[in-house]
């Protein structure tokens, strides 16, 4: 047999590497080869990380060394590289990684023969582009799977070579049609995204998908310069531009339509328009926005987020008649306990029968939990009180052993202890979520959050823990950290505990060298502003923004700006939430209107992240003061009610930052 004289660099690494588990006999020479070689990768240095990677054949990364290396040269790589990978590294994150990579670049090149192939093999089947390649790839595609890659495409804000391949492959097939193609658009539109938008209107009308371009620009500029809209295209283009004027003015959007497009439009077309409109009125809590809303003649034209806005809408005005008419036209209520909670509530207060009634609560119970904050709502008013269950059986040695010896978990603790925390959570999600059909067992699941609870990874311990199906455990999904320090920053300035561990636990999962894009530091994740401000009103002599990663100076800011925050608004937990968030200006502004129940308010919150975060950290509040005190908890007592600011009150702290 000859031999070739040259060979590769996986081919000399395959040769040579032993692939080794943690043992504890790293060095710190190695530790720093890895991070220099994740850094060449991060600049994209394919020389340097060829150069490198013989030496780092006895690290416990290895395996990440590697897919750094033929992932910078995927694109030149040869089929034996990448076969030699993926049979070296089978079964771990890194080999289902690079086959994610390895699919992308066959489907970019069309290779459908190798596509199919490979794809069987691919597990973590979390792409959205690859899964759009997928169907693309498919022969006869069923009505099932073309109903799945409209859902994808659609929840796509970007566009992707997979997911507009697959398009135009279906759009010739016939299985997806014109009016598919005009409301991915009109989607992309809504978000300004016009690159997708576009590149959607090129498939079904070519000739004129340059005045997407236009219409982004200045849409008002571009309809004042039409008189009429005769055909589908030019109706559609007018759909277009109405959408992006919403965007920024609802009212006058509303004008236009009603004074003259609506009358050149098509049924559906003017649906859609007036469903986008007040889609934004309700986002911005116009009191106009249910009536926009009310022009809609078949609820069916409209998508489920803008029926999600009329639902909010119809919230706000108490009409319980239109919550439940909106949540029946969604496609996937059922599986959302919001809107399973809300129907529920519209049917009980709409004056149902016995039977109705019994049903209604029968749903509640259905949802109830201490999972979420509807399910925690669902508890509450089921008639059940929230108390945390008891603890599981414990973990035995032998599982606890098991845990400890998963290489992925292993691998995963290392590279978050070197630093490399994407990595780590990576692939530590993976080994957890991913590595075998429907993820690991209750009582796996326990045992890895175990294990990252006693390395003191909390994010991890967390996250691992609330992916149990029916095991609950407390003490993992809600770790006290830091205890001492919290209970005494928090007794210091009159704040409950439970409140502080809620916000934490959202904020940073207490990861303390927590950095967000933005600036905001450590545990409680403070803004530098932020933080110089609230030191000289807590009288923090000599304070510097280096502190902030220090966990008590990082406590003692976060618990002064969030103590002042709820005084400001008046002790009312759900506007500090959203304060602390969002910044204090913008819930002063939510609040304006009628009075509401606080978790009409909360769901009324146009962003959906501090929408969201509002909502965690009142359930995780709850389900902290359960642990901390041992006693039965309220989350609605937490939320009380929220509206306008008395017309006699004084800001107490104008200039908070």
């Amino acid at each position: 047999m000859q031999f070739p004289q040259i060979l590769t660099p996986l081919a000399v690494l395959a040769l040579t590497l032993v692939f080794s588990l943690p043992s504890g006999a790293q060095t710190k020479a190695g530790d720093s080869l890895i991070l220099e070689m994740h850094e060449a990768f991060r600049k994209n240095d394919k020389a340097r990380l060829t150069a490198l990677l013989p030496q780092a054949r006895d690290h416990a990364l290895a395996p990440w060394a590697a897919f750094w290396e033929l992932r910078a040269r995927l694109d030149t790589a040869s089929k034996q590289d990448i076969q030699d990978f993926l049979t070296r590294y089978a079964g771990t994150y890194q080999e289902d990684r690079l086959r994610l990579e390895w699919l992308k670049q066959l489907g970019k090149r069309r290779d459908w023969a190798a596509f199919n192939a490979e794809y069987p093999l691919y597990r973590m089947r979390d792409d959205k582009e690859v899964r759009c390649y997928a169907l693309a790839a498919e022969a006869a595609p069923t009505n099932d799977a073309v109903a799945e890659f409209k859902r994808l495409w659609y929840a796509q804000k970007e566009a992707d070579d997979g997911c507009n391949y697959a398009a135009e492959k279906l759009h010739k097939a016939r299985k997806i049609d014109g009016l598919d193609l005009w409301r991915k658009a009109r989607l992309a539109m809504e978000v300004s995204r016009p690159r997708a938008a576009q590149m959607a209107v090129e498939i079904e009308a070519k000739d004129v998908a340059g005045q997407v371009v236009l219409i982004q620009a200045d849409p008002v500029k571009y309809l004042d310069k039409r008189i009429m809209a005769i055909t589908t295209k030019r109706k559609e283009l007018a759909v277009l531009a109405l959408i992006r004027i919403a965007a920024s003015n609802p009212d006058q959007a509303a004008e236009a339509l009603h004074k003259r497009w609506g009358l050149m439009l098509s049924a559906e077309e003017r649906n859609w328009a007036w469903g986008a409109i007040g889609k934004q009125a309700a986002f911005k809590l116009q009191d106009n926005a249910s009536s926009y809303f009310a022009k809609v003649t078949r609820v069916a034209d409209l998508n489920d987020d803008m029926l999600g806005w009329k639902v909010r809408a119809a919230l706000r005005q108490g009409n319980w008649k239109v919550v439940a008419s909106a949540i029946d036209a969604m496609h996937y209520s059922a599986n959302d306990p919001a809107w399973v909670y809300w129907r529920t509530k519209a049917t009980l207060a709409s004056n149902p029968t016995e039977a109705e009634r019994i049903q209604a609560l029968q749903s509640l119970r259905n949802i109830a939990s201490l999972k979420g904050f509807y399910e925690q709502l669902a508890l509450e008013d089921s008639g059940q009180s929230i108390t945390l269950p008891a603890k599981p059986t414990p973990l035995s040695n032998t599982e606890k052993s098991s845990a400890s010896a998963n290489p992925g978990l292993q691998r995963a603790l290392y590279a978050i202890g070197m630093g490399l925390r994407a990595e780590g959570n990576r692939e530590w999600n993976y080994s957890t979520n991913l590595h075998t059909p429907g993820g690991m067992s209750d009582r796996d699941l326990l045992a890895a959050a175990d294990l990252a609870c006693q390395r003191q990874v909390w994010d991890r311990c967390i996250n691992t823990s609330e992916r149990t199906k029916t095991a609950f455990d407390a003490e993992q999904r809600f770790p006290t950290p830091l205890r001492d320090t919290v209970l005494r920053k928090a007794k210091t300035v009159d704040l409950d505990p439970a409140f502080v561990y809620g916000l934490i636990r959202q904020e940073s999962r207490f990861v303390t060298d927590a950095r967000s894009g933005v600036g905001a530091a450590g545990l409680m994740q403070v803004m530098p502003a932020t933080a110089r401000w609230t030191a000289k009103k807590i009288g923090l002599a000599d304070f510097t923004l280096d502190q902030l990663n220090d966990h008590e100076v990082n406590v003692a800011i976060g618990t002064g700006y969030l103590k002042l925050v709820l005084d400001d608004f008046g002790g009312s937990l759900p506007m500090a939430a959203a304060a602390y968030n969002a910044g204090p200006s913008r819930p002063r502004n939510w609040r304006n209107g009628p009075l509401l129940e606080g978790a009409i308010w909360a769901e009324n919150i146009p962003f959906l992240e501090t929408r969201d975060y509002v909502k965690k950290v009142l359930s995780n509040t709850t389900n902290y003061a359960a642990l901390l005190t041992g006693q039965a908890q309220s989350l609605r007592a937490r939320l009380g009610s929220v509206g306008p600011k008395p017309a006699n009150a004084v800001e107490a702290f104008p200039d908070l930052p």
